[in-house]
């Protein structure tokens, strides 16, 4: 699998043009920062993450569990939900307070966000970082079976994905992501959806 710079471009730019939910998932990269920022939000933002991690597969995420899932976040106090938000946005959303840009701070930073998100119910790590991905859009790429599947077959590790992934097995696949992203000079939202869009010809090469 290539994930060269021509390559992640042109399939991040693939991405846009066939995938349904893009509209509204780049309104989202561009809103949800500063929504999460603030203090004038509701509940249904919050679900939204939720929804999107498991509809963005299109029917193919397994319909009970997805149910489970969205039904267990909605049952959470929303003061729960909203703390775990705000810990979250103050660790990986803003460098200047009290983040860093080493590693040793930035691993900190996302298991801090990742811990605070996956106490809530409904929430594993990762779908916590699939609000990663919408809290620091230019930094964070969601984890799941597909990303996972698509970074092993470039070569950056060779582990099946892990199910469900640990923040150690997070903090793994944010250092293949950023190996990418520093090689081909994207941002984490862009590799999303190249490596997103990529799984779809693994799929066909495997097939």
């Amino acid at each position: 699998m290539d994930l060269s710079e021509s390559t992640v471009r042109d399939r991040a730019r693939a991405y846009a043009e066939a995938e349904p939910l893009y509209d509204v998932e780049l309104q989202h990269v561009e809103t949800v920062p500063e929504t999460f920022a603030g203090d004038e939000y509701g509940r249904r933002d919050a679900q939204w993450v939720v929804r999107w991690y498991f509809r963005r597969y299109l029917g193919d995420y397994p319909d009970r569990e997805r149910r489970e899932r969205e039904e267990a976040f909605r049952d959470n106090d929303f003061g729960d939900v909203a703390d775990a938000v705000e810990t979250a946005a103050e660790a990986v959303g803003t460098r200047g307070e009290g983040g860093s840009d080493d590693d040793v701070s930035a691993d900190r930073d996302v298991d801090a966000a990742l811990d605070a998100l996956a106490a809530l119910d409904g929430v594993d790590v990762a779908v916590a970082s699939g609000f990663c991905q919408f809290l620091a859009p230019e930094r964070f790429v969601a984890i799941d079976r597909r990303t996972w599947a698509v970074l092993a077959a470039a070569g950056e590790f060779d582990d099946p994905y892990p199910d469900p992934p640990s923040i150690a097995d997070y903090r793994r696949f944010d250092d293949a992501c950023r190996a990418v992203m520093e090689r081909t000079g994207v941002d984490a939202w862009t590799l999303y959806r190249a490596l997103w869009r990529s799984f779809e010809e693994l799929s066909d090469a495997r097939s």
